[in-house]
């Protein structure tokens, strides 16, 4: 048919039907093909519980609308002819294109993964946990880095010259942002030296609480009254920090003090009453129980006993049973505690 003939733009109707019949194949072949691999792989998914599956489920569901209409349009393109520069902004477009798709479906692969290696090692392993979300935000930052780089070296830009000038570039930006690298380095090295890690008990100066996020500028703690604690990252690796979520056993000291009227028989039945009460209770260890000084209005004892493990409710409960034995037993022995007291002496002047 001599309409087909008719030239536009420098291609025959039939060329341009040709490309555009090329491009809606790719675009519904393509989306399509995303739905349906989408579909039968989150099934897989939850059939199988491969990490495989999911991760691939993410990168495919990661693939832009965007980057299907302009493979639809390149391949389109194909049917036709045009100038030279032209085909050239075509190719260097697709490859762009592919490029930062490229880069969505590597983020998106490695930020699945992270995720369900985390999940996995929050009950085995906490430290593993910040570790683990610094690697990926560095994960992120390199395919970017790449992908811009790339297409950058596509576009025709010397990225020689660019990485040099970016060197010099970064010296400034450095000095201008020490505050916020010195935190992200601090994060860093948190990530690395583990000094502690998510669920850990810490005190640093006068403020407590268990450790509740760990990111790249700051660490929260909640408070046992509630309200979350922020401190950057650097400000608290220069603190003393107290860490009782490394507490395997906890050493428990405690005194007691008894009347000076207290007989000498029952002066040495004293530790034994004490031992007695500690080792009754279960994860306990018994180290000490002495005579340890006259004081002002008691003599006293000082004992140590282990509290094995690291509970603060639990470290609490024992003391309470072993108060409550030492009273029960003190008070069948007839020995009185101590409180403080003052004798008075008057002396008549003659």
């Amino acid at each position: 048919m001599e309409i087909l003939q008719t030239q536009f733009a420098g291609n025959a109707l039939q060329s341009w039907l040709s490309a555009l019949l090329i491009a809606l194949a790719a675009l519904v072949i393509v989306t399509t093909l995303r739905y349906v691999m989408c579909r039968h792989l989150n099934r897989l998914a939850g059939q199988t519980g491969l990490a495989f599956w999911p991760v691939l489920a993410a990168v495919v569901q990661r693939t832009k609308w965007l980057s299907i209409l302009i493979l639809g349009l390149f391949l389109g393109s194909i049917a036709i002819s045009m100038p030279d520069k032209l085909r050239t902004a075509m190719n260097t477009a697709a490859i762009i294109v592919l490029l930062i798709q490229a880069g969505l479906w590597a983020a998106a692969a490695l930020g699945v993964s992270v995720e369900r290696y985390r999940q996995q090692q929050l009950s085995k392993d906490p430290a593993s946990v910040t570790t683990l979300n610094l690697l990926n935000f560095i994960g992120r930052i390199t395919v970017w880095a790449l992908v811009i780089l790339l297409s950058l070296d596509n576009l025709g830009v010397n990225i020689t010259a660019l990485v040099a000038g970016l060197g010099v570039g970064g010296i400034a930006v450095a000095l201008a942002l020490q505050t916020i690298l010195g935190d992200l380095f601090s994060s860093l090295s948190i990530a690395l030296d583990k000094p502690f890690v998510l669920g850990d008990f810490l005190i640093v100066n006068d403020l407590m609480g268990s450790v509740e996020y760990v990111g790249l500028k700051t660490t929260r703690l909640r408070s046992l009254s509630g309200e979350q604690l922020i401190f950057s990252n650097s400000d608290l690796l220069k603190s003393r920090i107290r860490n009782f979520g490394r507490m395997f056993e906890r050493r428990v000291p405690f005194d007691i003090g008894v009347t000076y009227q207290t007989p000498r028989d029952k002066l040495n039945l004293i530790p034994q009453i004490i031992r007695e009460g500690i080792e009754r209770q279960a994860k306990t260890r018994f180290d000490r129980s002495n005579f340890k000084a006259f004081g002002n209005f008691a003599l006293v004892f000082e004992t140590v006993y282990f509290v094995l493990g690291p509970d603060y409710n639990e470290y609490m409960n024992i003391q309470e049973a072993i108060n409550l034995h030492i009273l029960e037993r003190f008070e069948a022995e007839g020995i009185e505690f101590a409180y403080p007291t003052q004798t008075l002496l008057v002396q008549q002047q003659p």
